[in-house]
């Protein structure tokens, strides 16, 4: 199952994350099982995301940083946008996940 492109209107937004930049949260997170969806412009389904590298490999300006995700049923570590900021909207990043657990909403 891909990440909702209508998560901000279906899901309430519980925490931001800091780590090197800020971005939002939107629940459900009860961990490690339950994650959230990580971001709002460059938007991370952490509950789908497999870990496989490729957004990371394929952006060009770096916004995705390794995060470690113990305990999660699909992978030990996420693709966090940490830097989502710098996101350029080329949307090589939705292309490439194989899960469809990213979405790009300007």
């Amino acid at each position: 199952m891909a990440i909702d492109p209508d998560f901000q209107e279906n899901r309430e937004l519980v925490d931001t994350h800091a780590p090197d930049g800020e971005h939002d949260v939107w629940g459900p997170v009860d961990p490690p099982e339950k994650l959230g969806i990580h971001g709002t412009t460059v938007a991370v389904d952490f509950d789908i995301c497999i870990a496989d590298g490729a957004c990371l490999q394929d952006c060009p300006v770096d916004v995705f940083d390794w995060m470690d995700t113990p305990g999660h049923p699909e992978s030990e570590k996420k693709a966090d946008p940490a830097r989502e900021a710098d996101c350029i909207g080329c949307y090589i990043c939705e292309d490439v996940c194989p899960v469809d657990a990213i979405v790009i909403k300007y």
